[in-house]
């Protein structure tokens, strides 16, 4: 909407010089702010965090009306942890609703919505969150952890992932990393370009200034593998009160300004070198967004939590950060950034790996934040503890794009 805006008030003013007068566009001149990303994307988080605070309560009361309390494991199922949690009956959950809302709603009034990076980023969140809001309302009318069987949710989130990662592999716009002809034109000589664009199908990582291995179209089953994981370890880190939603700001964070450094030619190309494509300086309006969501949602899920986002919000999250990180071809730099959503998932593969092999177990409990629970910390000192180890790594992954 901004942007629209933006190119309605230029036209005008465009108008107006060449007719050599002035008239209501020169008046209006402060909305050449429209044109700048960054004014957008701070807007977008701000105006994201306004919607959160604003409609969150009335969404909490009307999830409360509708009686979709969260289920909590029986102590059969979970033993002490079941007498931790047990003041978390009733919690209302599905709250995810809240931040795909503020995200989608910031989005179309910042962006440029039809930006190819906006929109994959933006339907695989919501394609998610939908799957998310199917499993949580099987939860709810079931009155149990059993939602969609675990078979039916990978399959729908395999279908989502192979989408997405099909649009970027084949979307013109997206597949070419490096300069255009134009920015070259443009008076661009005398900086670092590669020889030949690095293609979507080339995997990066910042300790080298050249990619380490062409997929070619079989990275589309490697896009949808992360887009599937980082789901699933989102979905994993979601157990304690705002755990997940303070991990998912410092990594959006992150994200934002890694799409704003790819889309800038000078900081991407000679600076940084890293792989730059000119449309991806929009994605920072996108994630600014999840991020200011995500702190509005923080307000209500801070322990202790009025509400909890569910599979509708964690799956959705998990697939928009899996698709930005694709997206700004750093993939893989996500390990480090998302590191607790990492940990988190890898704490439960190696625990059910443990218990299959040698009918041990590594943990007290997976997913690992319940180790430390039962270990003796308090909710909030673990909740606290993976946020600075959160932020700790983002920054370290921010770090890393220089050291090359």
């Amino acid at each position: 909407m901004l942007t629209a805006i933006y190119d309605f008030w230029y036209a005008a003013f465009q108008a107006e010089n060449s007719a050599g007068q002035e008239g209501w566009a020169h008046t209006f001149s402060f909305l050449n702010l429209f044109k700048y990303v960054t004014f957008r994307a701070a807007t977008a988080g701000l105006l994201a965090f306004a919607i959160s605070i604003i409609l969150g309560p009335w969404i909490i009361r009307k999830l409360i009306s509708l009686k979709v309390g969260q289920p909590i494991r029986t102590a059969a199922e979970v033993h002490k942890l079941a007498e931790l949690h047990g003041g978390k009956i009733g919690t209302p959950t599905m709250g995810g609703v809240l931040i795909l809302a503020s995200v989608l709603i910031s989005t179309w009034v910042c962006a440029r919505i039809f930006n190819p990076f906006v929109v994959v980023c933006a339907c695989t969140m919501a394609a998610c969150g939908l799957l998310g809001f199917v499993d949580d309302y099987a939860k709810v009318k079931k009155k149990n952890s059993d939602g969609v069987s675990s078979r039916t949710k990978l399959f729908w989130q395999l279908v989502i992932a192979l989408v997405a990662s099909s649009f970027i592999y084949f979307k013109t716009e997206i597949s070419g990393f490096n300069a255009t002809a134009q920015q070259i034109q443009d008076g661009v000589a005398g900086f670092r370009l590669r020889d030949n664009p690095i293609g979507i199908g080339e995997i990066c990582f910042p300790l080298f200034k050249e990619p380490l291995i062409n997929l070619g179209i079989f990275v589309i089953p490697f896009f949808a593998f992360i887009i599937v994981g980082c789901s699933n370890a989102v979905n994993l880190t979601d157990g304690l009160d705002g755990l997940a939603t303070g991990c998912t700001i410092s990594v959006a964070l992150s994200y934002a300004m890694l799409a704003y450094l790819a889309g800038h030619f000078f900081l991407a190309t000679e600076y940084l070198v890293i792989p730059h494509n000119h449309h991806l300086q929009e994605l920072a309006v996108f994630l600014m967004a999840l991020a200011g969501a995500s702190f509005g949602f923080l307000w209500f899920n801070c322990h202790p939590a009025k509400v909890f986002m569910g599979d509708t919000g964690s799956l959705a999250i998990g697939g928009a950060l899996a698709t930005a990180a694709i997206c700004t071809k750093q993939e893989l730099l996500l390990v480090i950034i998302g590191g607790v959503f990492v940990m988190e998932a890898l704490s439960v593969m190696l625990q059910v790996g443990s218990f299959k092999l040698r009918k041990k177990r590594i943990f007290k409990m997976a997913p690992i934040h319940h180790h430390f629970e039962l270990l003796g910390w308090h909710e909030s000192q673990v909740i606290i503890r993976f946020w600075i180890l959160s932020i700790m790594l983002a920054l370290f992954g921010i770090a890393l794009l220089k050291i090359a």
